[in-house]
Parts: C-alpha cells; structure tokens; sequence
C-alpha cells in the first residue's frame, strides 16, 4: 500500500483531498504544519508528499521542500506542491526548491486523482 502525507492547514481542504484519496488504496498521514510535516516524512518515509506552500508556524512548504529534497534520506519522495500560489513566479520557486509537480488552487478533485495515480501506479 503507498503511503501519501497530506501537508494542509485548511480543514475543508483537508477533508476533499482525504475523502477522495480514501477510494484508493493509500495509507494516509497528515501534517498542518512544516516543522510537523518534516517530522512525519523522516519517520514515515511516504511515497509522495501533497504538500502546501503557506503554512502556519515558522516553516513553510518550499522549506520544507527544500530540507527533504536536500537530504539524502528523503530526497527520493515524490513531492507535489498543492497550493493558491499560481503566478508564473511561484512556480518557478516551488521548482527550485525542488518539487516534482505544482498543482493550484482551486484544482478539479479528479485531476488531482488522475496525476496521483499515474505517479504512484
């Protein structure tokens, strides 16, 4: 079974992205926060990581991108990057911090199933 960490503060975010991931078969984590979401991914080792820019506390998603993608031991987690910021700029920043897909906000719940499945199998 894969294992998907979902990194999102907003719960009726949350609450689609999980109630729709539930029909697959994945194991399912979550993290509302940066420094809890590294945490997770050190222990969990998830197959891939959906992961939001803005978060509360003092990390924020492209740090949290940028420490996984930067160690050795987790630099192999698929990390998509789900998040309301959509400018050209921003995408560009979430890549070179070293995410695998953006996906913006608001985004078709199936879309985001479709790319989940063809990335995990």
């Amino acid at each position: 079974m894969k294992k998907i960490l979902i990194v999102e503060d907003e719960p009726d975010i949350l609450d689609v992205i999980k109630l729709t991931l539930d029909i697959g078969n994945y194991q399912l984590s979550t993290a509302a926060n940066g420094d809890l979401a590294l945490e997770m991914a050190r222990q969990e080792m998830p197959d891939m990581i959906l992961l939001d820019i803005m978060l509360p506390g003092k990390i924020d998603g492209l740090e949290v991108c940028r420490q996984l993608k930067g160690d050795e031991a987790t630099k192999g987690i698929y990390i998509m990057i789900v998040t309301a910021k959509g400018m050209q700029g921003d995408k560009e920043v979430g890549f070179a911090a070293g995410c695998d897909q953006y996906i913006v906000k608001p985004f078709k719940i199936m879309r985001l199933m479709r790319e989940i499945e063809k990335i995990l199998g």
